[in-house]
């Protein structure tokens, strides 16, 4: 029996830049859903790729001194680079400069200028270059961009414009009588109310301002404008041919069965695009669904805030399948999610580490302590098994009908639910007491087996979102991932199957202080890499400024000698709430200094540190203690103290110049 054909896009990226971590969400969003569907029996279509053409690209190349091909050939394959990274399962990467792309949305234009749909105007309104989108002042908000919030500009010129009015009230009863079209629902109720039951204005198709487009082949002044060849790549992406030389793709695919975005560019996709579709004689998208932001935990992404999370960033730190669980299970279905390397930290500890890891390798290690790693059914029920084994059968069917509803994030806590009671399984059965007892070996098999099986069918369902993980899981249980069909029956686990003999750890705890110091580093490059590009200085909120001393000659700093010494002990000043004493070695001699440092330090800290010392400050008495030099330290706005180190490891004794 053929397996029945399932269609899903994604927006395709502009390449402007580099994505951050919000636009990644909705690639690794879409291949959840994809591998979803090929585990259900679809033969899953699953489509991606990049919009490469309008005036925000030819400014862009300008100033970057390259041609826009150029320009776009380099940020698409960054883009490809990074879906790649994610693990990203796409059929089709398409490319808006693509030769057979470009040729069909002629045709396209053509056709619906011989049909009447197009026709030549002039344009005169409010204009956002990064939006590339015309406005009517009563459509700006504040005065600005209705969609980034950006300045708009006074623009008049020649266009050619699509019929959008002949074709609204068929969008409207299409809309009315197919209810899943738009999701979620509050997505439907913004376009009719805000867009379509106002009336449409007629829609901009052509530019002659710039260069950087498909040149619109009966008229070489205007190029092809973004909207009308952005959204027709979702059919010549599949080989429609105007001319019905379509590709047999298209013939088994289209309509596409979902149609995934971002909300920002839902009228794009539920007003626009469905007008050109019904202008071409040609069926509509069953789904549109209009996903929300991720956004950063202190506000919106900025480069020159240095808060701009990318998805390398993250791998680097937490690893591919860290980052897709965090993103697929922190955003909500209709609100925006938020993301911040605390969030991240913590997730990575307590689901990942602790419940998820954590499990596994307990379950393996115990398989392996108790019987060899042979991991066997002997049949010894209890009681307390029923809720493991009814939770474990009923979660796959719980996970469908989520999926179903494109509620993913609820999928995956389906998922933990199970992990989590495997967890408390283990608390309850307590093997560790059951293996201390003779007579309860087969008791401790079974307990084995069950949390075996379970885990099993877990690791099976968390494939669609994090699929190297279900893997390793699957291969240290020596077992392969069973159907949805396959998880009707508890006990599929081959009896006797022997697990690895050293479990991998899957994921590693996390020091948030160590994590928190590489994020310093990044925003701070970030900010810098922000002010150069705007020939600024390097702005730095931490930066102190405090008052002049007089100058000094060379000579004078000559006069005095620093050195690297040693702390080889330290203790409290007796009667004083400030000072402690080092016992300093530099060179072969040792000196005792005393320091105002002992809210900073303790003693134990004190010793072994490597420091800078003025060594020839002449001695003198703090609380009645001899002290014969100085610690050197940093002194921040708040008055807190840290000792100078040397950057490198140096001898004691040598000398700082």
């Amino acid at each position: 029996m053929a397996k029945k054909p399932y269609y899903i896009t994604t927006a395709i990226a502009y390449t402007s830049g580099k994505p951050h971590i919000g636009n990644t969400y909705e690639i690794v969003l879409a291949d959840s859903i994809a591998r979803f569907k090929r585990q259900q029996g679809f033969d899953v279509r699953f489509q991606t790729g990049t919009d490469e053409h309008g005036q925000k690209i030819e400014l862009k190349a300008q100033e970057a001194g390259v041609t826009p091909k150029e320009f776009v050939d380099q940020v698409s394959g960054e883009i490809k680079r990074i879906w790649d990274l994610m693990n990203t399962s796409y059929d089709k990467f398409i490319r808006t400069t693509d030769a057979d792309h470009e040729k069909q949305v002629q045709k396209i234009f053509k056709k619906l200028y011989e049909k009447g749909d197009i026709y030549k105007g002039h344009y005169e309104g409010l204009y956002c270059t990064p939006c590339e989108s015309f406005f009517t002042a009563s459509q700006l908000v504040d005065g600005k961009c209705p969609d980034c919030g950006r300045e708009c500009q006074p623009a008049k010129e020649e266009a050619y414009f699509l019929k959008m009015s002949k074709y609204a009230d068929a969008l409207i009863n299409h809309i009315n009588t197919h209810p899943e079209f738009i999701q979620p629902e509050s997505r439907k109720n913004e376009m009719m109310n805000n867009f379509l039951l106002p009336g449409l204005q007629d829609l901009c198709v052509s530019r002659t301002s710039f260069k950087w487009g498909i040149p619109v082949d009966f008229d070489d002044k205007h190029v092809v404008y973004v909207w009308l060849d952005a959204l027709s790549n979702y059919i010549t992406g599949l080989g429609f041919d105007l001319d019905g030389n379509s590709d047999e793709k298209f013939e088994k695919y289209w309509p596409a069965d979902l149609h995934l975005i971002g909300k920002d560019i839902l009228r794009f996709h539920t007003i626009y695009w469905p007008i050109m579709l019904m202008a071409l004689d040609l069926p509509l998208p069953k789904q549109v669904f209009g996903h929300p932001w991720l956004l950063q935990g202190d506000g919106k992404m900025s480069k020159s805030k240095g808060n701009v999370i990318y998805a390398d960033q993250l791998v680097d730190m937490f690893g591919v399948d860290a980052v897709r669980y965090f993103v697929l299970h922190e955003m909500p279905f209709e609100s925006d999610g938020v993301i911040s390397w605390e969030l991240l930290v913590e997730r990575m500890n307590s689901d990942l580490a602790n419940t998820l890891g954590n499990l596994v390798n307990r379950t393996i290690s115990m398989s392996n302590k108790y019987f060899g790693g042979v991991v066997t059914n002997t049949g010894v029920k209890e009681a307390v098994d029923d809720e493991l084994i009814n939770l474990t059968l009923a979660t796959p069917g719980k996970v469908i009908a989520k999926m179903d509803q494109l509620r993913v994030a609820d999928a995956i806590t389906e998922i933990f639910t199970l992990f989590k009671r495997c967890n408390k399984y283990i608390d309850e059965t307590m093997p560790w007491a059951l293996a201390k007892d003779e007579a309860k070996q087969d008791r401790l098999q079974t307990v084995l087996y069950n949390l075996v099986e379970s885990i099993s069918l877990g690791a099976a369902l968390l494939e669609a979102f994090m699929p190297d993980t279900s893997k390793k899981i699957l291969e240290q249980l020596n077992t392969t991932a069973r159907t949805l069909e396959e998880m009707d029956t508890y006990g599929k686990y081959v009896s006797g199957t022997k697990v690895v003999e050293k479990p991998e750890i899957l994921f590693q705890r996390l020091d948030s202080k160590e994590i928190m110091e590489k994020v310093a580093v990044i925003q701070a490059e970030q900010k810098a890499a922000a002010a150069a590009a705007n020939g600024e200085a390097v702005a730095d909120e931490t930066v102190v400024d405090i008052e002049a001393k007089p100058e000094i000659s060379y000579d004078d700093f000559m006069k005095m000698q620093f050195q690297v010494g040693k702390i080889i002990a330290c203790e409290e000043v007796p009667k004083s709430k400030k000072l402690l004493c080092s016992k300093v070695q530099i060179g072969s001699e040792v000196k005792q200094i005393v320091s105002g440092i002992k809210a900073y330090y303790s003693p134990e800290e004190m010793v072994g540190k490597k420091v800078m010392v003025l060594v020839n400050l002449k001695p003198a008495k703090l609380a009645g203690v001899l002290s014969e030099g100085m610690l050197l330290c940093a002194e921040n706005e708040k008055g807190e103290l840290a000792l100078m180190v040397p950057e490198k490891d140096m001898p004691s004794g040598a000398e700082i110049c």
